[in-house]
C-alpha cells in the first residue's frame, strides 16, 4: 500500500517509509480497559477499500465513501455529518485526487450529495459568484473547510485538479456548498493551479480588509469558525507574495458577509522562525513559526488554538515535527502555551488518565482535533514521535485531552508506542478494548452531544497492513 507524506521532504518522507518497513507495525499494544470506549460505525477493517455509491441523492446501508487520506469535513446544524475528496479510491478501486461530497445521518448511513465518482475531476467553474448546478470543485486533498452561520459549507484550496486538470497543483480557490440547494458556488480566488506568478498571496495592509487581498495557494493548512461565522486561516505548504512555496506562517481572517479576506499576522514570506516570547504571555511580536498539517481548535470564548504541525521551531534551523501549544486572541495576539520550542520532542505520557505538569503529547502532523462541552481539547493520532522515539517516526493512535483552566495534558487512551494496529471488536459495539489504528490525516467532526467522530486517514488496518482507510469510528469523551 501506498504512503503518502506531502507535507513532509521527499527525503523525508522516504525515511519515513523505511522507518515503518524496518521497525515493523503494531509496536505499540494499546492499553485494554481504560479511557472512553470507542465504537467502529461502519467501513472496512481493511484497508484499500473502494467507494460504494449507490444512487446519487439516496441513503442506503451499502454506501461507503471509499478508503482516502486529507478529505475535508463540516457538521451541519442538524447533527450531518459532511465529507469531501481527499486523496484515495474511487468507485472502481483506482487511486487518485477525488471530489465526491457525501452525507452520513446517523442510524441512516450514508448519501452520496455531488461530485464524481471517478478520481481526477476537474473543476467546474463556472461564472464566479453564481450557483449552477453543474458547477464543482476539481478533486483535491488538504483543503480547509468551514460552516458559517447560515449552514452553508465553505471550501478553500488544497491540492489537486483545476478548470484545465493538465496537472496536479496547489490551489487557492473559494467555495461554497448549499445543503438546501445542494448547489456549489465559486466564491474567489484563482480557477488554474498556482505558479510563480498566479494564485500567489496578495497581502495588502495588515489589518486592513481589501477585495484585492488573498492568500496564497495552499495546501495542509488549518483553519478556525469564529462566534461571528469568519474564516480563519493559518499557515500550510503556500505560495507567499514572491511566489516562493513552502511552509507558511501567515493568519489570515475571511468574512462571508464583506467577502474580504484581512491579513492578520505573521510572515508575508514563507519560511518564517518561531517566535515564542514568555509562555502563557500574549505579545504583538509572538508567532508560530511556519508550518504545515497543525492541529486546531476555537473555544467558546473566541481563543483560536493551534498544535503542532510540521516545520520550523524557534531555532530555524531546519524543519521538523513541532508540540507546541499556541493560543490566539483576536485583538491580543499569539500566546505559547506548552510544549517545547524546538522540534521533534518525544512525548511525555505520565500515567494513564491522570492530568500532570510533565505530560505533554509528542510532536506530531496531521492529527485531528475536538474539543468537548466543558471546553477542553481533545487530540488524536497523526504522524510523529511517541514516548521513546526508538521507532522513529510513525503512526500515532494515542488520545489526549488538555484542559484549559488548568494548563494540563491527559493522555487518555490509546498507545503511547508508534505504529498500533486498529483493534475493531464488533461493528457498532463500543468496548473500551476497541481503538482505532494508528494513522494521520483523517477526517473528523465533534457532534451537537460531544461525540467525536474519526473516518478514514492513512494508517494501520486490522491485519497491521498501511494503507488508506475508510473506516467510521466514534468516541465520547
Amino acid at each position: 500500500m501506498k504512503i503518502t507524506c506531502r507535507h513532509l521532504s521527499l527525503a523525508a518522507a522516504a525515511a519515513l517509509v523505511a522507518i515503518i518497513a524496518a521497525c515493523g507495525h503494531g509496536s505499540g499494544v494499546p492499553a485494554a480497559g481504560n479511557g472512553p470506549p470507542w465504537s467502529w460505525v461502519s467501513g472496512a477493517n481493511t484497508g484499500g477499500a473502494s467507494g460504494a455509491y449507490g444512487t446519487l441523492g439516496a441513503t442506503a446501508s451499502g454506501n461507503v465513501p471509499g478508503a482516502r487520506e486529507a478529505p475535508v469535513t463540516w457538521t451541519d446544524a442538524s447533527g450531518n455529518l459532511w465529507l469531501f475528496g481527499g486523496l484515495g479510491y474511487d468507485s472502481a478501486g483506482n487511486g487518485g485526487y477525488l471530489n465526491d461530497l457525501w452525507k452520513y445521518t446517523a442510524g441512516n448511513g450514508w448519501t452520496w450529495v455531488s461530485g464524481s465518482q471517478t478520481k481526477d475531476a476537474i473543476g467546474v467553474y463556472g461564472t464566479q459568484g453564481t450557483a449552477l448546478a453543474n458547477t464543482t470543485p476539481g478533486g483535491r486533498e488538504s483543503a480547509v473547510s468551514w460552516v458559517d452561520a447560515k449552514g452553508e459549507l465553505w471550501l478553500f484550496g488544497g491540492v489537486g485538479f483545476d478548470s484545465v486538470g493538465t496537472t496536479v497543483g496547489s490551489l487557492n480557490d473559494l467555495w461554497k456548498f448549499s445543503p438546501g440547494t445542494g448547489q456549489w458556488t465559486w466564491i474567489s480566488g484563482s480557477k488554474l493551479v498556482a505558479t510563480a506568478t498566479n494564485a500567489i498571496g496578495v497581502y495588502g495592509t495588515k489589518g486592513v480588509a481589501a477585495a484585492t487581498n488573498t492568500p496564497g495557494a495552499r495546501e495542509s493548512a488549518t483553519g478556525w469558525i469564529d462566534a461571528s461565522g469568519n474564516l480563519w486561516l493559518f499557515g500550510g505548504l503556500a505560495y507567499d507574495s514572491t511566489g516562493n512555496q513552502s511552509s507558511a506562517n501567515d493568519l489570515w481572517e475571511y468574512s462571508a458577509s464583506t467577502g474580504q479576506w484581512i491579513w492578520i499576522s505573521g510572515s508575508t514570506t514563507t519560511g518564517a522562525t518561531g517566535v515564542y516570547g514568555n509562555q502563557s504571555t500574549a505579545a504583538a511580536g509572538n508567532t508560530p513559526g511556519a508550518r504545515t498539517a497543525p492541529i486546531s481548535w476555537a473555544d467558546t470564548a473566541g481563543n483560536l488554538w493551534l498544535f503542532g504541525g510540521y516545520g520550523l521551531d524557534a531555532t530555524g534551523s531546519s524543519q521538523g515535527y513541532l508540540n507546541d501549544l499556541w493560543k490566539f486572541t483576536p485583538g491580543t495576539g499569539w500566546a505559547w502555551i506548552s510544549g517545547s520550542t524546538t522540534s521533534n520532542t518525544l512525548g511525555l505520557y505520565g500515567t494513564q488518565g491522570t492530568a500532570a505538569n510533565g505530560n505533554t503529547p509528542g510532536a506530531r502532523a496531521a492529527a485531528i482535533s475536538s474539543i468537548d462541552h466543558a471546553g477542553n481539547l481533545w487530540l488524536f493520532g497523526g504522524e510523529g514521535l511517541d514516548a521513546t522515539g526508538t521507532a522513529g517516526v510513525g503512526y500515532l493512535n494515542d488520545l489526549w485531552e488538555f484542559t484549559p483552566s488548568s494548563g494540563l495534558w491527559t493522555w487518555v487512551s490509546g498507545s503511547a508506542t508508534v505504529n498500533a494496529a486498529g483493534a475493531y471488536g464488533t461493528e457498532g459495539t463500543g468496548s473500551v478494548s476497541n481503538v482505532p489504528g494508528g494513522r494521520y490525516s483523517a477526517a473528523s467532526w465533534t457532534d451537537s452531544s460531544g461525540t467525536l467522530w474519526l473516518f478514514g486517514g492513512n494508517g494501520l488496518d486490522v491485519n497491521d497492513n498501511v494503507g488508506d482507510l475508510n473506516d467510521l469510528w466514534k468516541v465520547t469523551p
